[in-house]
């Protein structure tokens, strides 16, 4: 998969995600099921793509410092995050109905440090990344200036009411789409001039 289809199949993965956990909700409770499986897998799906999104910036950005402990600490979000909806998936798979799936919850959380890691503080890393990236391109000009703002709308919409997922996955994708149009251009620069 091209950069320029990460930069798109990532948002669409997400709101994926968002509609899929809305349906999955209309009978009164959530997973185990099919529904809440595809949910999750487009969410781990989302999470891969996010990383050769990150080294993109990061290329873009010019390397350097900053950019660099921006995208370990990202992936390291994103690595908390996987685990998170890949326990999901596994209690999904494990549990009979949606209290079983409480009951392993609660004891995977019983766990000393995956409730910190995995669930509380670990996924932070990747969206606060996330942003600190889009707001770094933004600040040298590389994408327009209200492109954080669409970023920290998808992050922070979520959490008012998970229902509005799908909308924070469009202003994802929104802020995405200039990104995603200019994946390749350095490459193909770089082409041009060695002919």
């Amino acid at each position: 998969m091209n950069l320029r289809t990460a930069y798109l199949a990532t948002p669409l993965l997400v709101l994926a995600y968002g509609v899929i956990r809305i349906l999955d909700g209309l009978d009164g409770s959530r997973g185990p099921g099919i529904a809440w499986t595809t949910g999750h897998l487009a969410f781990i799906a989302a999470l891969a793509l996010f990383i050769p999104i990150f080294l993109d910036m990061r290329r873009r950005l010019g390397g350097g410092v900053l950019p660099t402990v921006t995208v370990v600490a990202g992936i390291a979000g994103i690595a908390c995050a996987m685990a998170q909806f890949v326990i999901d998936v596994v209690v999904g798979f494990m549990a009979a109905d949606n209290a079983g799936m409480g009951v392993l919850f609660d004891r995977v959380q019983e766990v000393p440090g995956v409730d910190l890691l995995v669930y509380q503080g670990g996924p932070f890393l990747f969206y606060i990344a996330q942003f600190v990236l889009v707001t770094h391109l933004a600040v040298v000009k590389q994408v327009k200036y209200w492109t954080p703002v669409l970023v920290m709308l998808d992050f922070m919409l979520p959490l008012m009411n998970k229902d509005l997922m799908p909308l924070g996955a469009l202003c994802l994708l929104v802020s995405f789409i200039p990104l995603a149009r200019t994946a390749a251009t350095p490459v193909q620069g770089r082409h041009i001039l060695a002919a």
